[in-house]
């Protein structure tokens, strides 16, 4: 059974990983695993800007 994340620390892959998603408005965020480990993390973030150009702050949703 795999241990509850409120019951631990957290290990500094994890930390980073909830770092990126906290950080990142618009792209993606790719985890590389080699042999069941995490060894990249990869995050493509994009610009997004409205029809007069004005850079977006919020979520398009």
């Amino acid at each position: 059974m795999r241990p509850d994340f409120k019951e631990r620390e957290l290990t500094e892959i994890e930390r980073q990983i909830l770092t990126s998603l906290q950080q990142i408005r618009f792209g993606s965020l790719e985890i590389v695993i080699h042999d069941s480990r995490v060894v990249q993390i990869e995050r493509s973030e994009k610009l997004r800007f409205d029809a007069k150009g004005k850079a977006l702050n919020e979520s398009l949703s």
